[in-house]
């Protein structure tokens, strides 16, 4: 009797034949085909469960870590404007424009079913995207257009520092071409509204939004603000899924500084300067100018200079501040500060006759006049008044050698003023038991001694302010992100000579401009100081070249304006009184002008040089 199932399992082809004697049943091989697919069904079964169970909250990471966006959102770069609030640098609100090619070449559908109507539009997408980016964003579509194309590619940056307008209203065109496929990213941009104006001063930004010079740098870390971040789940067409998670840190701005130059000084003192460079074939120049009450900078010029919005433009050599880097002999205005010494210790009256010599032993070497001369007698004053190198160095070696050193640390040489710029030299100043030719260079602005230009306008500042010493400043206030302002300071004040000295040693300054039509400024009774002194070339181990350098504070009777001037190497000219001097006259004129400072009332009294 045969099974209803033998005809299955018996080999193909075979022919069924009776026994006589019962064969091992079929069955069993059934129920091993059975075993097999229940185990597999169980298997899957028991996957099911691992997953939607067991597994559940793993998968369910892994799919949003899938569509989940971390997305930077940087702080804006503080501002940085003047002492009368004109900006000087600012972040402008920008973003980089970016586009996925996927996005477009498939309509937005990236990866799902395309209809035919997407096939037709995604066709055209890219050169009508590229015709819009060139219409909004400026350039060729062609540029675009190679970017746009690019397979597989998710992300082509095609725009950077377009302003939020005009991305808006590119927005608004993709939409109302039922275009898909662009984004964007804040990208603030750092920008300098005047260019080239107190540029060593304010530096610039590199790439990465980072000070690279000047106050850029030295304040980076307050400038620069906390960048925040926002989480949240985008669609596949990369749109933020609305009731999706998310969370955001907000940035945190950069702090405002205010500083205390004037810019509308500060262009006119960098139309000057540039002028006389240019004129005496001078390799640099440099000024300053400041209010001796309180120590604020109103300009520091640097020349040639450089537009901090292209800084990649101009020589390395012109990005610093030379101001503040630059350590040079100060020559004859040195003296106003030995003067001050010589004058508070007793040691010297203005009124007194000084028996010069045409040249005094120092060293191994003699030291002379700018003017030839035999033995002559002047006043004391007059030895200041006539820059006399031989009277300075004989009235000089009357105090001891630590006297001048301190009075000349207590002016601030030999430090750095720690005005909050970046790399300051301290300049050079001989120690206390200093050779007897260092302390006679020091006492007329020879080689014994280096400043840097801040050094030494804050230290003949200390004249004009009855004495006392003022740090020079050049950061006036902050504001912080939370809009609360707070006034800085640069330091505290000390007194190095007394008043009586300072207005003996200003009396000096003034009898020294009244013989020189360069410090001539109508109406003002002016006191004034110029230097000439030779460079060092560690080239050629010699001197070659001259700084050439003069100062006036005004008006005498109650000092309001202190300007300084340095013109380096000039090829015309061979003095300050030719070449520093004619800027420090405009720009006296143009700064007692600019704050109204009340003319002198009284005349300059006649003191004489000489018996």
């Amino acid at each position: 009797m045969s099974r209803p199932l033998d005809r299955f399992l018996a080999p193909k082809g075979s022919k069924r034949k009776r026994r006589r004697f019962p064969v091992a049943p079929a069955v069993p091989r059934i129920r091993v085909l059975l075993v097999v697919i229940g185990v597999v069904f169980s298997l899957a079964a028991g996957r099911a469960v691992q997953v939607q169970a067991i597994d559940a909250s793993v998968v369910a990471t892994q799919a949003a870590d899938q569509i989940t966006v971390n997305h930077v959102l940087p702080a804006f770069r503080g501002e940085i404007t003047d002492r009368n609030g004109e900006v000087l640098a600012m972040t402008a609100d920008t973003v980089t424009v970016i586009a996925s090619p996927k996005m477009i070449a498939t309509n937005g559908r990236m990866g799902a079913q395309m209809t035919t109507k997407d096939k037709e539009i995604a066709a055209t997408a890219p050169q009508k995207v590229a015709d819009l980016l060139a219409q909004h964003l400026g350039g060729s579509a062609a540029s675009y257009l190679s970017k746009l194309t690019v397979a597989s590619s998710g992300y082509q940056v095609v725009g950077k520092q377009v302003s939020t307008a005009a991305y808006r209203a590119l927005a608004q065109a993709m939409a109302s071409a039922n275009l898909v496929g662009l984004s964007s990213e804040s990208s603030p941009t750092r920008s300098y509204p005047n260019g080239v104006l107190a540029s060593n001063v304010i530096g610039f930004v590199n790439g990465q939004s980072e000070g690279a010079s000047g106050l850029e740098y030295a304040l980076n870390a307050e400038l620069s603000g906390t960048p925040g971040k926002e989480i949240y789940q985008s669609s596949p067409s990369g749109e933020k899924i609305p009731l999706g998670n998310s969370a955001s840190t907000p940035a945190v701005d950069g702090v405002d500084y205010q500083l205390t130059i004037d810019s509308g000084l500060q262009l006119q003192a960098e139309k000057l300067v540039a002028a006389q460079v240019r004129s005496t074939k001078a390799k640099a120049g440099w000024a300053v100018v400041t209010n001796p009450k309180t120590g604020e900078i109103l300009a520091m010029v640097n020349y040639p200079s450089f537009n901090s919005n292209q800084p990649n433009e101009s020589k390395s050599s012109d990005l610093g501040n030379r101001v503040v880097t630059e350590a040079y002999t100060p020559g004859s205005v040195q003296k106003t500060l030995t003067f001050a010494a010589l004058l508070d210790q007793g040691l010297v009256d203005p009124n007194e006759v000084v028996v010069v010599p045409g040249k005094i032993k120092s060293g191994s070497d003699w030291v002379e006049d700018s003017w030839k001369h035999g033995d002559i007698k002047l006043y004391a004053r007059g030895v200041l008044a006539k820059s006399s190198n031989v009277g300075t160095i004989k009235l000089a070696r009357r105090a001891t050698k630590q006297s001048l050193h301190d009075y000349m640390v207590s002016f601030g040489l030999g430090s750095k003023t720690n005005l909050g710029l970046p790399g300051e030299t301290s300049g050079t100043l001989p120690a206390a038991d200093m050779p007897d030719y260092s302390r006679d260079g020091l006492a007329f602005g020879g080689s014994a001694e280096s400043v840097n230009m801040v050094q030494m306008a804050a230290a003949v500042g200390t004249l004009a302010n009855g004495g006392v010493y003022n740090p020079p400043q050049i950061l006036k206030s902050r504001t912080l992100a939370d809009g609360t302002t707070e006034q800085l300071s640069s330091g505290d004040t000390h007194r190095v000579v007394s008043v009586d000295t300072a207005g003996r040693v200003l009396s000096m300054m003034e009898a020294m401009a009244e013989g020189n039509d360069h410090f001539d400024v109508s109406g003002y009774r002016i006191g004034a100081k110029t230097g000439t002194s030779k460079k060092y070339n560690s080239s050629c181990n010699c001197f070659k070249g001259l700084v050439t350098s003069a100062v006036a504070v005004a008006p005498v009777e109650n000092p309001q304006v202190l300007v300084y001037v340095v013109i380096d190497s000039p090829k015309k000219g061979a003095s300050g009184s030719a070449v520093a001097a004619p800027v420090v006259q405009k720009l006296t004129s143009l700064a007692l002008a600019r704050y109204a400072v009340p003319q002198s009332t009284t005349k300059a009294p006649k003191l004489p040089v000489k018996p």
